[in-house]
């Protein structure tokens, strides 16, 4: 769904990207602490046993991303998710609210749904590698969006079969707004490709691929890339197997 992850470098003139870890058990929190701990360009700012605390302290800690399980008690991840990235949240601590990475022992498709549609940016398991993992918090921290390659698939199928017949959905207002280039596009995203094979396949340059990208995304009116290939699917305007 989106580029490999770029290598770890030094933390910029803004810092390490500052990392929020949201888990009711310790000893995973411990061990992710320690392994984004270990990055130059990473911190961990904050942690937090249940979605509520979590709540609490992020109204008040300004934090770029948020490592955020499903199954704790008081409030779950998901709805966590949900208020943390509402427009309607008060966040006096923060300028803008977090991206947030959903962490899962539960390879379900049902959380991926409700995840991406809870405004989460990223879908990891648990058991990713750790690697993998700091390359989603960088990647997403980038504006990028992540879902565990085991996942992708299925949750596009999913949302179809969870959607209305054609001619009973309406059409995203923000398609109409789309250049021919920028449909173009949003359907190369839809199928998974990246913005290197995206130049490729329409024989530009990169660079142009991802000023076509930003456009679809402010015309669409979402946040990330995963969020504009659901819009796509959802319109109609990508079918599977098409």
């Amino acid at each position: 769904m989106t580029d490999a992850s770029p290598a770890a470098s030094p933390a910029g003139p803004g810092g390490p990207i500052r990392v929020a870890l949201v888990d009711d058990q310790q000893l995973v929190r411990a061990g992710f602490r320690m392994v984004i701990d270990s990055q130059p360009d990473l911190e961990v700012v904050l942690e937090a046993g249940n979605g509520l605390e979590a709540l609490r302290r992020l109204a008040v800690v300004e934090t770029d991303v948020v490592l955020m399980d499903v199954r704790m008690p008081e409030l779950d991840g998901l709805a966590a998710t949900a208020r943390l990235t509402s427009p309607d949240e008060a966040r006096p601590g923060q300028v803008h609210p977090p991206r947030v990475i959903v962490l899962t022992t539960f390879d379900l498709d049902e959380y991926v749904l409700s995840a991406i549609k809870a405004g989460a940016s990223g879908f990891l398991l648990k058991d990713a590698p750790p690697e993998e993992m700091l390359a989603a918090i960088r990647t997403v921290h980038a504006g990028e969006a992540v879902i565990a390659p085991s996942a992708t698939r299925r949750l596009l199928e999913r949302l179809v079969t969870t959607l209305p017949d054609l001619q009973e959905r309406p059409e995203h207002p923000g398609l109409a707004e789309l250049t021919d280039r920028e449909r173009e596009v949003l359907v190369l995203m839809a199928r998974g490709r990246s913005n290197t094979e995206i130049a490729a396949d329409l024989f530009v340059a990169e660079a142009t691929v991802k000023t076509h990208v930003g456009r679809v995304l402010a015309k669409l009116g979402v946040r990330d890339r995963v969020q504009a290939v659901v819009v796509a699917y959802e319109s109609g305007l990508v079918t599977p197997g098409s």
